[in-house]
């Protein structure tokens, strides 16, 4: 359930987490008898017992909104210690709990308002650096009322935006929880950009480490393991869900550098943070102590930098955290073997149309293809097949870069049960006026489930009105959703005018179209079963095939 580099995957869940980030630990590290949620302020008057949680060393006191009466919300609870000061850029620490305990003095703590997010990277045309360093924290959303004991599934959500943007709220679920009142739903706030994914150089490899962002996520796995039964979730069910960069966190199936192709983006950032000094040591040294506005400018900057062949802060395979391509391990059956449900969009492409031609296009996102590789891709995509050039361009790098994943994980998925599989193609565009031709992009479902959800720059966000017709199709989708959470089937739990979505497998590679009613009903669905097109599955077999040289 984690995604793509800004959309490899749009979506996916995997259910059960042992095993899937790294095998993390289900035993949680260091001492978690802690008692206070930073930057929450303390709450000495609570009683409703329906809004409160009691975790033994604190209570907390959660939100209750009238629009969402059986839903309550813990809004920034802390999973680790701020990476701020001598922790900047360095893995994960858990929480100090001696410290956040004595800071709590025995009160309830509030926990009804939107904590820090963290530091954003750029938007195209809008630079990033709103945010704070201080963002480890986690937003949990329950039925009113729930207790430990009630053992419900739990979805960890990790949001998208490419590694590099993104603040939880604007992804909401409380009305998830409305619609089915028998789930515990954490979504999780993680470093972003080169706060969370700053490549040092190998000499300080073993003090600083690659992938902290990732790391923070496993953190927050550790945490959920410990707490989430106060809040009563069962932490033997944990089904890990993203969208984006959210569903590639445990399977990158985006261009992976190396920490060695990643140094000149190092050295650009430090250049352009003041830091130009004569030795990595020195560089080290002062970007770590440097003023924040400089480092956002520092990152925006080096997104905008032409010359650099990798010029985004993302993950790399520090072969500590991640091993090898993550297409290659799935073809050899080097993952974990949980139930997946995973998918893209009709029309969707991470590679925009603001290149000169197709070749450039792929060149820039795959920096290590060939001519000869790009050659044969060319002869497998004839402009020939298509209506135009546009579109040749668009299912090229579109099932380069998104649209194989649903192959290239679920088929080795599926040869591991007959029932464990589940991918969809989503075929409804959200409303734009720009265009008479409305394509289904990326994350077109996410703006579907999620109230009209738009991101903005700099942790901003805004929802776009939906109609009746819309908001019942979001329930189907969720409905769905939320059954393979209780069941790890889509089936168990879906609404009755949904079509039963059939399996996925290697000798019938069939998918849901998720599509809205084209007459508007709510009451009735448009959503039907579809077999992959064989020239698709041809296709995708050839790009999986590249993994090693595509990196992802």
């Amino acid at each position: 359930m984690l995604g793509a580099i800004f959309g490899l995957l749009n979506l996916a869940l995997f259910k059960d987490f042992s095993g899937v980030l790294e095998q993390i630990p289900l035993v949680p590290t260091g001492d978690l008898g802690y008692a206070t949620y930073q930057g929450n302020q303390r709450y000495p008057n609570a009683v409703n017992s329906g809004t409160t949680v009691d975790l033994g060393y604190v209570t907390y006191q959660g939100k209750l909104d009238e629009a969402y009466p059986n839903t309550v919300v813990y809004f920034g609870i802390p999973y680790a210690e701020p990476p701020v000061g001598d922790l900047r850029f360095r893995p994960t620490v858990p929480l100090n709990t001696t410290r956040v305990t004595e800071e709590a003095n025995g009160e309830v703590v509030n926990a009804t308002d939107h904590p820090n997010f963290c530091i954003q990277g750029s938007l195209p045309g809008k630079e990033g650096g709103a945010g704070s360093e201080d963002c480890l924290n986690v937003n949990i959303y329950t039925p009113f009322g729930a207790t430990e004991g009630d053992n419900l599934p739990v979805m960890f959500f990790i949001h998208g935006g490419a590694f590099v943007f993104g603040n939880p709220p604007t992804w909401p679920f409380d009305h998830w929880i409305e619609q089915s009142p028998n789930v515990i739903i954490v979504s999780v706030y993680y470093r972003l950009a080169s706060f969370g994914f700053l490549p040092p150089p190998p000499e300080f490899a073993d003090q600083f480490g690659y992938n902290a962002g990732l790391k923070d996520q496993r953190q927050a796995l550790r945490w959920v393991q410990s707490y989430i039964s106060k809040f009563g979730g069962n932490p033997n069910e944990v089904t890990i869900a993203g969208h984006s960069a959210g569903a590639i966190s445990s399977v990158v199936r985006s261009p992976l550098p190396t920490p060695e192709q990643q140094q000149p983006l190092f050295d650009f950032y430090a250049r352009e943070a003041g830091c130009d000094l004569p030795d990595a040591l020195m560089k080290m040294s002062c970007i770590r102590m440097a003023n924040v506005s400089m480092l956002a400018a520092a990152q925006d900057a080096a997104f905008q930098e032409l010359s650099l062949e990798y010029r985004s802060f993302g993950p790399v395979v520090d072969d500590v955290l991640i091993t090898g391509h993550p297409t290659s391990k799935f073809q050899c059956g080097d993952f974990a073997h949980v139930p997946l449900l995973v998918g893209a969009t009709s029309d969707e492409s991470l590679i925009p149309e603001m290149f000169p031609n197709i070749s450039v296009a792929l060149k820039v996102y795959f920096p290590l293809l060939t001519d000869t590789d790009i050659q044969q891709f060319l002869w497998l995509y004839p402009l020939d097949d298509f209506d135009s050039p546009s579109q040749q361009y668009q299912v090229i790098t579109g099932e380069l870069s998104a649209r194989c994943n649903p192959q290239a994980m679920g088929v080795p998925s599926s040869r591991y049960s007959d029932d464990l599989t589940w991918t969809y193609r989503y075929n409804t565009p959200k409303p734009r006026i720009e265009s008479n031709i409305i394509p289904v992009e990326h994350a077109d479902e996410i703006w579907m489930m999620f109230n009209g959800t738009k991101t903005g720059p700099n942790g901003t966000f805004t929802f776009q009105p939906q109609t009746l017709a819309e908001r019942a199709f979001a329930s189907e989708i969720i409905a769905y959703w939320l059954s393979f959470v209780r069941s790890s089937k889509p089936n168990t739990y879906k609404l009755d005018k949904s079509p039963v979505w059939g399996a996925y497998n290697e000798s019938k590679p069939v998918r849901v179209v998720l599509m809205q009613d084209p007459q508007n009903s709510t009451n009735v669905t448009g959503s039907y079963m579809e077999e992959q097109p064989v020239p698709e599955t041809v296709r995708c077999a050839f790009a999986i095939s590249k993994a090693e040289v595509c990196q992802n």
